[in-house]
């Protein structure tokens, strides 16, 4: 199998799901500080807000690129100089895929190197996650087939909605503060 496709980002589901979680969870929030006279000014609120956010999409900005050599995680040079760092593994080092289980009860898998003992997390919220798979079992000869996303698209999409709703109802509670 040649690469034909040798990056992959954070699926677009994932993404906007989680912003938009972001947003409707942190934007009332200088808004009902105003209304309840808080100890706390709204301005700081809103620079941490700012700062969050772009925190968030550093970090939603993980991408895996794939060769014929190697599999590499990067983040964007402004985010992985101050927050997370990537990593990146010769096909030919990875001598195994640790399964493990997260606090929540899912399945994480780790790459295990020859030349160390340290362990590499295999990126599960990509787009094109099955496809990432067969590569790494082509050039691994690592068993695969019980490997399965951390987490369905059918959650996120739940989320989703569960967050338009929440900004619906933050649209109310800014109108209120603001008309108060």
């Amino acid at each position: 199998m040649s690469l034909d496709r040798s990056t992959f980002r954070i699926s677009p589901l994932i993404r906007i799901t989680l912003i938009s979680l972001y947003i409707a969870l942190t934007v009332p929030l200088p808004f009902l500080a105003k209304v309840t006279n808080a100890s706390v000014p709204s301005w700081v609120l809103w620079i941490g807000i700012v700062l969050g956010l772009f925190v968030l999409i550093g970090a939603l900005s993980e991408r895996v690129i794939v060769n014929e050599t190697q599999i590499k995680v990067v983040y964007p040079v402004w985010f992985s100089s101050f927050f997370r760092k990537g990593w990146s593994l010769n096909w030919s080092d990875i001598k195994d895929l640790k399964l493990r289980t997260t606090g929540q009860g899912g399945l994480v898998y780790y790459f295990i190197s020859e030349n160390s003992e340290q362990a590499y997390l295999l990126p599960m919220r990509i787009a094109g996650f099955s496809y990432l798979v067969n590569v790494v079992t082509e050039k691994t000869g690592i068993d695969t087939t019980d490997i399965r996303p951390l987490s369905q698209p059918w959650m996120y999409l739940i989320l989703l909605v569960c967050t338009l709703f929440l900004l619906l109802m933050d649209t109310w509670i800014i109108w209120t503060a603001i008309n108060i």
